[in-house]
């Protein structure tokens, strides 16, 4: 069947087996690697994507639901050069441990930060809690996300120069 949707802003048409899952379309047709594959169950969250803004589980969502609809993966969250704040939270925070969770965690809190722009510690981790980061024990994502609510241009704070003794 023939499938078209907007992809990180690109309209894409493609030929799919019905059956075909969203990750895989990502993956292996467009080539959208950002977009990992973990459980398979929907229960770790690392395929986390974007439709329509909203945060979905793509390992469990097949390509074809997906017509006619907005998605977007990690690979969209840049504007060219200019990290989005919630990617720029995740380096300045040190958000990313082994980084296999780090694309689905981003692209909820991009949903959270979207329609509420500054969440407490509490929504933070509300809004996360359908993804497992093995790493990190969740403190500095909570932090990146605060801090990219914090900072909605991106801008990283001025750094204080350091003097040199002479």
């Amino acid at each position: 069947m023939q499938v078209t949707m907007t992809v990180n802003g690109a309209e894409v048409t493609r030929d799919v087996e019905p059956r075909l899952l969203l990750v895989h379309f990502l993956r292996d047709t467009l080539g959208l690697t950002g977009t990992h594959w973990g459980c398979d169950t929907s229960n770790c969250g690392t395929c986390v994507v974007l439709v329509d803004g909203v945060p979905v589980k793509s390992c469990t969502t097949l390509a074809a639901m997906t017509a006619g609809h907005e998605v977007r993966t990690v690979e969209g969250l840049a504007d060219g050069a200019t990290l989005d704040p919630v990617q720029q939270g995740f380096m300045e925070e040190h958000g990313l441990q082994c980084g296999f969770c780090t694309p689905g965690m981003m692209l909820t809190a991009r949903a959270l930060l979207d329609r509420d722009p500054d969440p407490d510690e509490g929504t933070i981790r509300e809004a996360i809690s359908g993804q497992i980061c093995r790493c990190t024990g969740y403190a500095t994502i909570v932090r990146s996300v605060r801090w990219a609510a914090t900072h909605p241009a991106g801008e990283a704070a001025p750094e204080t120069p350091t003097e040199v003794p002479a």
